[in-house]
This record gives structure tokens, sequence and C-alpha cells, in this order.
């Protein structure tokens, strides 16, 4: 059995309808196919908003600097995540 990731991720999904989900896990893979209902789960907001698809990703050394990144973010104008999302896409791809 494997050891589970020490990490914490803080990420963003795009919806179908083009709107933006923030959240946190450990295992962005698993955490994807609940959101796209393909595992028992996931966010009530993602149900109705499928498929989603990865946009933007962060790695947090523990839970709790994940969820304070996480509220920063969430507090963001959808301009401003959208500018974060785009920071990604420059860069690195996922």
């Amino acid at each position: 059995m494997s050891e589970p990731s020490q990490q914490f991720f803080v990420y963003i999904v795009r919806c179908s309808d083009a709107s933006l989900y923030t959240g946190i896990t450990r295992n962005v893979a698993k955490r994807l196919q609940m959101h796209n209902g393909e595992m028992a789960g996931g966010a009530r907001y993602t149900r109705s908003r499928r498929p989603v698809r990865l946009a933007y990703l962060e790695a947090h050394p523990s839970q709790s600097a994940a969820m304070r990144r996480e509220r920063q973010i969430k507090k963001l104008s959808k301009r401003k995540k959208e500018a974060l999302v785009q920071t990604i896409n420059d860069g690195d791809r996922l």
C-alpha cells in the first residue's frame, strides 16, 4: 500500500459553463474523478456543470496552509481568478 501524499493541493477547475470552482485535496486525480461523476463524492456545485477540467494547481505543505490559500482565492473576483489561471497557461502546462 502506498503512503498518502503529505502535501495538500489548492486547485481550480473550469466547469462546462465556464465558471470556476476552487477546492483543496491531497489527491488531485481522484478529486477530479469525483467532480466529474466517475466516483462518488464531488461538490454539489460541479454536479450540474460537468465535465470539469483542471485549470490551476498549487502545492502546500499543510492542510492549514492550503485552506488559507483556498480562502484567499475564493475571495478574488472572477477576473482575478482568470488572471491566476492564465499565469499557469502562460508558463508551465498542467
